[in-house]
């Protein structure tokens, strides 16, 4: 089951993610020094004009995606993880429509995102939905020595 996320959440997002970094080696949580918000992860993106959905299944979080303004009509997908099990049924796919629907209604035409350069599956489905990986990789300087490409999707034609 889809649906907007909320706070409460937190327990589940966070073992999400977690399981989901701990695929591949180097990538560790530091949830307090690191990625604080994912504890109201909710409030987060909602205090950037954004939002947040989640997906349920028997009572555990088994997907997450989140989208928040970048200002302007750009916009930013962040946090979209799928547990192991479930990937490759759709429900990615329901996710992402959940923010490309989002962001069309607020008048977004350019949607962002940054991807670790290790997760070469989720490369591939970007790729599928229309992004378009640019020339920039960014280094966070965090404990994973994460390493990021930009992705990037327009919605329509900006007119002059």
């Amino acid at each position: 089951m889809l649906r907007p996320g909320r706070d409460d959440d937190a327990p589940g997002i966070i073992a999400l993610i977690t399981d989901c970094w701990l695929e591949y080696p180097g990538c560790v949580m530091d949830l307090d020094g690191e990625n604080p918000e994912l504890r109201a992860l909710a409030s987060y993106f909602s205090a950037r004009d954004g939002a947040l959905w989640v997906a349920e299944d028997a009572g555990e979080i088994v997907g997450v995606v989140g989208v928040k303004s970048l200002g302007g009509d750009e916009w930013e997908l962040c946090r979209m993880y799928v547990a192991a099990p479930l990937r490759g049924n759709g429900l990615a796919d329901q996710l992402a429509a959940s923010v490309f629907a989002f962001v069309q209604a607020q008048g977004g035409v350019r949607l962002a995102l940054w991807s670790d350069t290790r997760f070469t599956r989720a490369h591939r489905f970007y790729e599928r939905h229309g992004f378009l990986r640019g020339p920039d990789v960014r280094t966070l300087h965090d404990l994973s020595q994460t390493m990021e490409y930009g992705y990037a999707r327009i919605f329509r034609n900006i007119e002059s």
